[in-house]
This record gives C-alpha cells, structure tokens and sequence, in this order.
C-alpha cells in the first residue's frame, strides 16, 4: 500500500483546501480511437468563460491561485499550471493534443478551471506528501536535463526519491511524466476556492467519466482530501 499523506506544515497555510485523488491502472496510452477529434478543441473554447476579463489576474480563479502563491515562497515568475493553461486559452494559444490520458485529462483541467497532475505511478517511491519543502530537495522537470533544487518553505510534492511537483502545482517532475507507455497513474486535482466546492465534485466525476467512455479505464478509488480527512491510501 501507498499513502499521499498532506502533512500538518501545509495545512497550517492552507486548511481550506480538497484534493481530488484517484489511480487508473493498465492503460493503454496509444489507443485514441475513441476520443472525440475535438475534445481538446472544445476544451480550449469553453475555458475562456473562467478568464473574460483583463488583465487575466483579474479574473476570480486566477486571482484565488495568485494569492495562495503569495503564501509560500515561490520560485521567480513561477504561476500555477491551470493559469498558463487559461491564459493559452484566452489568447487563442491553446493547448495542443498529447497523448490520450493527457488530452483527457487536460480537458477536465480546461473545462473545470482546476489543475489536475497525472503521475507514472511505477516510478513513484514510497509515500507522496504534500509538504513545505526543508530546502535543497532535488527536481529534474519536464523537459529539462538540469537538475534543480526546491527551496526552504516552498509547497512541494515529494515522494522518498526528491520532489514530484515544485511550487506546489507549478511544473511536474520528468521522472513521473505520463508518457506514451505509461500503464498505471496517480491523479490529484487541488480546489482551493470553498466556494466551488461543487464544480470540485463534478470535475472529479466527470474525469472518472472520460476515462471510461473514451479510454475504457474504471476508476473506482476517488478520494478527497481534506484537513479532517489528510490521506488517500491506494495499491501500489
């Protein structure tokens, strides 16, 4: 068995926040023939209703994510992802097709207005916590060969081996990227808006949705953290 287990530090800055979590086992990462040709498409459209207004810091779920980046410290410049994601969006930019788990799920992320993170769950060592990093923990990511490290009182997510995501839901390490052969993944989707409680529950269904009707995966784990309830247990 495998915990994400969000420690007490993390909660002591944000006790609000739920966490979508769930695993997909025995993928099948290059069948798309299901998938609609426009999901990704469409995801882009519908996701300019959450950022209407300029500049796109002005709009709620933006604004909501730039203050809780403000709490912790934050590598330079450094945004959370379903802000680049809406911001490609609104400029007509959007994100592109990837593979079928990562358009699925980008879709969600686009629609919903939430960042959702998939991780190889083969490579992932021992428990992930959701943590305030110590300083120093080492992190390769996507699409980077230098190694980086992740500084004292940033919000990180960690497995035993180094950090899985940096500035808690900014870039996501290399070493657990969804690729083309992934087979099994862990998914956790951050709400930190109380008031969008709903649009959190739904995002989480309608993944689990997706991953049936067009990718013919059964998800039966979801779980939602919260302060009262801080672990999600699953099967490595």
């Amino acid at each position: 068995m495998q915990k994400i287990i969000v420690d007490p530090e993390f909660w002591e800055i944000f006790p609000d926040v739920e966490i979508t979590c769930m695993t997909a086992r025995d993928i099948d990462n290059h069948d798309d023939s299901n998938v609609p040709d426009n999901l990704i498409q469409h995801a882009n459209e519908v996701a300019k209703k959450w950022v209407p207004d300029d500049p796109i810091s002005a709009n709620p779920v933006v604004h909501a994510w730039r203050e809780a980046y403000r709490k912790f410290k934050t590598k330079k410049g450094a945004r959370n992802a379903v802000e680049n994601l809406l911001k490609r969006a609104k400029n007509d930019k959007g994100v592109g097709n990837i593979n079928p788990v990562v358009d699925v799920y980008n879709s969600i992320s686009l629609e919903y207005a939430f960042p959702i993170a998939a991780e190889d769950l083969d490579n992932i060592v021992g428990d992930v916590h959701l943590t305030v990093a110590k300083g120093g923990e080492p992190f390769v990511p996507i699409g980077e060969d230098e190694p980086e490290e992740a500084l004292t009182g940033e919000v990180i997510y960690r497995d035993e081996q180094g950090v899985l995501s940096r500035c808690w839901a900014w870039r996501d390490s290399s070493r657990v990227e969804a690729t083309d052969d992934t087979k099994n993944l862990l998914f956790y989707m951050e709400n930190i808006q109380p008031d969008r409680k709903d649009d959190h529950t739904e995002a989480g269904e309608q993944l689990i949705k997706r991953f049936k009707d067009y990718l013919d995966i059964d998800i039966n784990d979801l779980t939602i953290i919260s302060k009262d309830n801080p672990e999600f247990v699953f099967n490595k």
